[in-house]
């Protein structure tokens, strides 16, 4: 007799209990072939591990999914339209409040968008996880990786750096068809955002607002991007972007937060230079408000300093710049430059 996959039987039971509620050992049978009483004993078990709830009566149970839910899919990019996934296959299939959906939504929207218009490959996967306490979001592509096509349009050969110039926003391989928010927004909509690509992992995590870098990532072609928010945040999309306008009555993108830590190499070598300073400060005049952090940064040279707060705050007076997380050297070194 054919053994259950019990794996293979917990990746559909999402789909599955909403599709047949009070069919489902019947379509459980037929779909992996094996017997109904095999069916119905794999599906109790899923009942004990949360993943199903079951009702109805004892003859006729009715099904639904539990706490634990999961639904993964793959799409061939040539012909996506990236508004459809997220109605078709995902939404109706998970209990998520008002403003953790619209997260939801609104990432999926920007993710696929930008394996269709930017990636080169041929296919994207897409897998969305609820446990009990949070939602992870996994989207892979087998196109060229991110790095890569930043390096190519910009002619930038560290990812350190490339990967500077992606945390500050409005950075597009396309600018006649993107504005250079997607990726940026959709890293603060979540608690944690990973994106892997050409060796290398860049981090975003919303608590103290921490940005890093680091190797041996997902040992994979293409960009595969992580994404996890708790199931009860109050962050909304709305609130997001409002937090990166000055303007209380338009939702712009004029503020922006540099990680500066990711402005050192890999070595951690000091900040020190007018040339460090300057690949800082590269695009920050199409912003009006540039937080520059320095969590991670011990110390800082006086060139650098100087080039940032005296020589590029005096050529460019519509920007301000604000240093936040400084220690105590750090401060007296900038005070030491201020005008």
């Amino acid at each position: 007799m054919t053994r259950l996959d019990a794996n293979a039987l917990t990746a559909w039971i999402t789909t599955g209990a909403t599709d047949h509620s009070k069919g489902l050992s019947r379509a459980a049978a037929e779909r992996f072939g094996v017997s109904r009483s095999t069916a119905r004993k794999g599906l109790a078990r899923l009942v004990e591990q949360g993943w199903l709830v079951r009702g109805g009566s004892r003859s006729r149970p009715v099904y639904r999914p539990g706490v634990l839910r999961e639904v993964t899919r793959s799409y061939p990019l040539a012909t996506l339209e990236e508004h459809l996934p997220w109605a078709r296959d995902f939404a109706h299939r998970f209990e998520l409040g008002a403003n953790v959906a619209a997260i939801a939504r609104h990432a999926f929207g920007e993710l696929l968008n930008n394996a269709i218009d930017h990636s080169s490959g041929s296919t994207v996967s897409v897998s969305m996880r609820q446990n009990r306490t949070h939602l992870h979001l996994l989207v892979s592509d087998d196109g060229c990786g991110v790095f890569d096509r930043i390096r190519s349009a910009y002619d930038i050969e560290d990812p350190q750096q490339a990967m500077l110039e992606l945390s500050k926003g409005k950075l597009t391989t396309q600018p006649q068809r993107h504005s250079g928010r997607g990726l940026y927004f959709t890293s603060r909509l979540f608690d944690v955002f990973d994106l892997h690509a050409n060796t290398v992992v860049y981090q975003h995590t919303h608590w103290g607002r921490q940005d890093w870098l680091r190797r041996h990532p997902l040992q994979r072609p293409g960009t595969s991007i992580f994404a996890s928010i708790a199931l009860d945040s109050a962050r909304t999309v709305e609130a997001v972007y409002r937090a990166h306008s000055t303007s209380d009555s338009a939702l712009g993108f004029d503020r922006t937060v540099v990680p500066l830590r990711l402005a050192a190499d890999a070595q951690g070598t000091p900040l020190e230079s007018r040339s460090q300073a300057r690949r800082v400060l590269t695009r920050l005049h199409e912003f009006c408000i540039a937080e520059l952090d320095f969590a991670g940064v011990t110390r800082i040279g006086q060139g650098f300093a100087d080039e940032v707060f005296r020589v590029f705050a005096a050529e460019h007076k519509h920007l301000r710049l604000v240093p936040l997380n400084m220690n105590a050297d750090v401060a007296a070194t900038v005070r030491g430059v201020s005008p």
